[in-house]
């Protein structure tokens, strides 16, 4: 079968994977099926490149449709940037086969008009203060961003169980967020005890 890449297609789907994808949708017996592809955690170090059934009416507003060779796939809209250059294809092996999935993109730190509340703390953590404490052996992440606006932070490496992590928090981690993010309106640690309402234990 002939692969169908359009300019305007995102992600390379493979012949091996569109083939593979055929027969797969075909099992499931449902009109109009097809996948839709997204990330979990895009831009950080820890992003998941993901794909799932998708019955017609189960995507999401933004989610934009592309069409290949008997099938279609939306994209999750939010993870567009992340899935530029992003390749999947179908290698066999002793087990049967499986797909593979590439996005080089997917761990990069990305950040335009649009970008989320969430996505700009993670730009600025992964971008900008982790390269700092991993000169320590440190890290942090994001662990929640509440609905007014308040991010719950989780320090790991170097940083876990540092007597001076209160002082990174505040001086370091916190006042960098606050300046570069006006809309942010707090910063704390997941170990926060003070805090009662939805706090965070280990």
């Amino acid at each position: 079968m002939s692969e169908v890449v359009a300019p305007e297609t995102l992600v390379d789907i493979k012949p091996a994977a569109q083939d593979y994808l055929i027969g797969l949708l075909a099992k499931q017996e449902q009109p109009g099926i097809g996948v839709r592809i997204f990330v979990e955690r895009p831009g950080t170090p820890h992003a998941e490149c993901c794909m799932a059934y998708c019955l017609p009416g189960e995507e999401v507003e933004g989610d934009v449709r592309y069409e290949y060779n008997g099938f279609h796939a939306f994209i999750e809209g939010k993870s567009v940037p992340y899935l530029v250059d992003a390749v999947i294809d179908y290698k066999k092996d002793a087990m049967g086969g499986q797909l593979t999935f590439r996005a080089p993109r997917s761990k990069v730190p990305d950040l335009n008009a649009d970008a989320t509340l969430e996505e700009k703390i993670n730009y600025f953590l992964y971008s900008e203060i982790n390269p700092q404490l991993s000169s320590h052996g440190g890290n942090v992440s994001l662990l929640e961003l509440s609905e007014d606006h308040i991010a719950t932070l989780e320090f790991g490496g170097g940083c876990q169980g540092c007597s001076a992590v209160d002082l990174t928090l505040r001086e370091g981690v916190e006042k960098t967020l606050m300046e570069r993010i006006p809309e942010l309106k707090g910063v704390r640690d997941k170990t926060d005890h003070s805090v009662r309402d939805n706090a965070y234990y280990k």
